[in-house]
């Protein structure tokens, strides 16, 4: 099954691909869906209602306003080389707030306070019921689906101190989505999918989601032993080697400039790079 969160004339509605078209559910947005118990997906798999074609679909945020958004950092090889960073022995984590949050084709913006803003595709999911103190090998009956994500970095903030948060929460900067595929596409499995970003169209990142240094189940089992994860929380798995900020010379977006994840079998993100404008601009 695939969810999403697509705008309509009144706001949000949580809605179901279905052919061609869209139905509409009788919820605001996924994270209502998620929050209305744990017989969402049933919920969500039998509903009738409105239809909008898919072709006409504006999304928006996957989960507009997560409880908690936690992220991962050096969860690749490739990355953790790059970076010059040791290899973690426990995950390292890190969270952004919802106003980063942007729909799978707006525009990213490129904060006027810096010109260091990278491109990082990762591997999302979001928690379908709510876990604490969870074994590995019960983890992944705790996931609702996943989805597309770019952890879009503005490096400048990110190395002004020893936490990550100020460069990862900019304003309207993480695209999420279109869609959240559910668990049963892949069998009840950790995905193992092939990730990519592209900038204008040149492929700066390949890698394999199997490639994680610390997998789904083991990030559920983790993060449930220091604070319970809830319905529609959204997680953020890393990146894989091939960001800008690991070239020589460093490089990173520009405006205009078009930043497409996709993920093997979940779908795509496209979004046109756009530099913010003061308010007295």
């Amino acid at each position: 099954m695939r969810l999403a969160t697509l705008r309509v004339s009144d706001g949000t509605r949580a809605a179901r691909h279905d052919g061609e078209s869209y139905v509409l559910l009788p919820h605001p947005d996924l994270g209502a869906l998620l929050a209305s118990g744990d017989d969402w997906a049933r919920t969500a798999a039998s509903a009738e209602g409105e239809r909008i074609d898919a072709a006409d679909a504006v999304y928006a945020p996957l989960v507009p306003h997560p409880n908690k958004i936690i992220c991962l950092g050096l969860n690749y090889a490739t990355h953790i080389k790059e970076m010059g960073r040791d290899t973690p022995q426990y995950p390292t984590l890190f969270a952004k707030y919802d106003g980063s949050l942007i729909g799978a084709y707006d525009p990213v913006t490129l904060p006027v306070v810096s010109d260091s803003v990278d491109w990082e595709a990762e591997l999302g999911f979001v928690i379908g019921r709510a876990a604490r103190h969870v074994p590995k090998e019960e983890a992944l009956d705790f996931v609702a689906g996943y989805t597309v994500v770019n952890d879009v970095t503005v490096r400048e903030y990110q190395r002004r101190t020893r936490e990550f948060l100020a460069g990862k929460t900019f304003e309207a900067t993480t695209p999420v989505g279109p869609e959240l595929v559910t668990p049963d596409e892949f069998d009840g499995k950790e995905p193992d999918l092939e990730i990519r970003c592209e900038v204008d169209g040149t492929v700066m990142q390949r890698s394999r989601t199997s490639d994680l240094l610390f997998g789904i189940a083991d990030i559920v089992s983790y993060v449930s032993d220091i604070i319970t994860l809830r319905p529609g929380d959204l997680i953020c798995t890393g990146t894989p080697g091939g960001v800008g900020d690991g070239m020589n010379p460093k490089t990173y977006l520009k405006h205009g400039q078009v930043l497409r994840t996709v993920i093997e079998g979940l779908g795509e993100t496209r979004n046109v790079c756009v530099r913010e404008t003061t308010p007295s601009a």
